[in-house]
């Protein structure tokens, strides 16, 4: 910003000045006169206009009003998921609605610059959403799967110009985790069983065959038959491994083309999503089996296919040196098992099973965590391990770590930049992209336990949180603002940290953080603080700019004060619009997707 100086002003004095002694000469000279007089008043209308107006040097060009205001003229003015009028719970979007899964009843809405309430979520509370580039699905109050988007319904021009809403693909199976691929959905059900349907309504269609008796308890019986009245293709994958008596599936985390599954009793597994599901050893193992095509003599049994998918840099270690320093012979195909070429691995039956990982046997894991190309895990006594693509340092095994590729689980130290004196404990892991945050918890027995959030692998765009833009980071980094916090315990009147309550980290770049500042704040605590930080091309960090920010900052609402996330009880309807329950208690919830952001109310 430019402001009137001084000098400026004396300046223009001599200006003034040098005008009125020319106007004087041009009385002696009539000819000049009108020459001289114009171009003295051109001269000081340049300079006054550029010392006496404000210029702003972080103006950005502004999209068309269109592309971003329309669903801010049309949903209601507050941003905090309450609703002005009645007080009923709605959610709050922001970012690139390009697919249409932020604002599915806005198709001409490109983007949302700042937080609004989003009216087609009013009065839902729902158990879980997830965005994925180009297709969204949640699962409402009652445990119904519902999808949406461009990837979903299919882009035309036709479609383009009507609001096509969520739709109800998967009922009746009590549903409370979901996870998203390219081409596939993924249901974890509350008696832990994993189902998988398409991400596309064209492709879960049912097929035209005939149906095989009521009595065909196969895997391929719920694809003939559905299950409960549902008319779509899905299946269910189960364990290739006997799972306990009394245990179940109870958690799933999935990458680009891989799914990790954790059992009650702390076994993790894997499911192969595609062909590509190996290719940086993020499996953890090479060797598996799918179904093969059933024939029309064997439909209930189809026979088994052996696979192995090596991973590129085993199958080719020198894919990365110089093209001077190999020879031709030495190029290995993409695909690394020839014997499934002529499989479709698009298909929801591609692989139908989850398969144990060998080398963690026998050790017990609390929490599971998947990023575009990595695997983590967290045991019991708060260790993590790692595993999968490392060219950026997302496992974070230290900066001395040059391989691009762990095949096996090997531990993630986050102890390195501490004392030795200091226990470290990892408490949480998120995981999206190419970057990761571990959440550690630091005590040396006598002091204050304090949290430290600690971030690793592409920051190209500020994802690090560590005030630098670098696109390789492998030593976890120390997050800034979010790290080393306390407060005031009313109960123990004494310090306590305050620790993440969740993380939401997006495959393209940016970082949402929910700091529970309600925990330890007594009676009148007004909620926990939204911080967000990283890439911001498209709006997604909702400051209404789309400079990037390397820092953990706080958001604020358009309308002043920090943006909060509450709890609440309130009426909840499921996405059908017939209520659910009164009186339900729900807290805000945020998730960061493809170049943009949504808070939405989660049933407790």
């Amino acid at each position: 910003m430019f402001k009137r100086t001084a000098t400026q002003a004396w300046r223009f004095r001599r200006l003034h000045s040098h005008i009125s002694h020319t106007a004087q000469a041009a009385r002696a000279r009539p000819a000049q006169s009108v020459v001289i007089a114009s171009s003295a008043a051109a001269t000081a209308g340049l300079l006054w206009y550029s010392f006496g107006t404000t210029i702003h040097n972080d103006a950005i060009i502004t999209p068309k009003p269109e592309d971003i205001y329309k669903s801010v003229q049309e949903a209601p003015t507050s941003s905090t998921g309450i609703t002005e009028g009645d007080g009923s719970i709605c959610a709050v979007v922001w970012g690139s609605n390009r697919y249409d899964v932020i604002n599915p009843n806005e198709p001409g809405v490109q983007r949302v610059q700042y937080p609004v309430n989003a009216s087609w979520l009013k009065d839902v509370a729902l158990r879980d959403l997830r965005l994925h580039e180009r297709h969204a699905a949640c699962v409402d109050a009652r445990g119904d799967v519902y999808q949406w988007g461009d990837g979903f319904f299919g882009s035309n021009p036709t479609s383009k110009s009507e609001p096509q809403g969520p739709k109800l693909t998967l009922r009746g199976h009590n549903i409370i985790q979901l996870q998203l691929t390219e081409s596939r959905i993924y249901a974890l059900s509350a008696s832990g069983k994993i189902y998988v349907i398409a991400a596309n309504a064209e492709q879960q269609k049912l097929p035209s065959s005939k149906p095989l008796p009521a009595s065909t308890t196969s895997w391929w019986g719920p694809w003939i038959w559905g299950a409960q009245g549902n008319a779509i293709d899905f299946t269910e994958i189960a364990p290739k491994q006997k799972l306990g008596r009394g245990e179940q599936f109870v958690s799933i985390s999935a990458g680009k083309n891989h799914l990790l599954a954790l059992t009650s009793s702390g076994r993790t597994m894997v499911h192969p999503v595609n062909k590509n599901a190996n290719t940086h050893g993020q499996l953890g193992l090479r060797k598996f089996d799918i179904p093969a095509a059933p024939s029309s003599t064997n439909i209930v049994s189809p026979p088994r296919i052996p696979v192995e998918l090596v991973p590129r840099a085993v199958a080719d270690p020198f894919a990365t040196a110089s093209p001077f320093s190999r020879s031709a012979a030495l190029a290995v195909p993409s695909s690394t098992s020839t014997n499934i070429d002529g499989i479709d691995d698009q298909h929801i039956r591609f692989s139908d099973a989850l398969f144990e990982i060998p080398s963690l046997k026998g050790i017990k894991v609390s929490q599971i965590a998947a990023g575009d190309r990595t695997s983590f895990v967290m045991t019991d006594s708060g260790r993590v391990l790692g595993w999968g693509a490392n060219e950026f340092g997302q496992i974070g095994l230290g900066g001395n770590m040059t391989l691009d590729t762990i095949i096996l689980p090997t531990e993630v130290v986050l102890s390195r930049n501490v004392p030795g004196s200091v226990r470290t404990r990892c408490i949480d892991i998120s995981a999206g992209g190419d970057l990761t945050c571990f959440v550690a918890e630091r005590t040396d027995g006598e002091s204050l336990v304090y949290a430290d959030l600690l971030t690793c692998g592409n920051g190209q765009w500020g994802g690090l949180g560590n005030n630098l833009y670098s696109n390789a980071q492998g030593n976890p980094v120390r997050a800034k603002n979010v790290s080393g916090l306390q407060e005031y315990n009313e109960d123990s009147r004494t310090m306590s940290p305050i620790l993440p309550h969740a993380i939401s980290v997006s495959p393209t770049g940016h970082v949402l953080l929910t700091l529970d500042t309600q925990a330890h704040g007594g009676p009148g605590g007004l909620g926990r603080d939204l911080v967000a930080w990283g890439t911001n091309h498209d709006y997604q960090l909702g400051t209404g700019k789309r400079s990037s920010l390397a820092v953990p900052t706080t958001l604020e609402r358009p309308e002043g004060g920090r943006f909060i996330l509450g709890q609440r009880k309130a009426l909840v309807r499921d996405l059908s619009g017939n209520i659910w329950k009164k009186k339900v208690k729900v807290e805000q919830c945020a998730v960061a997707g493809y170049g943009n952001s949504i808070i939405y109310w989660k049933t407790k």
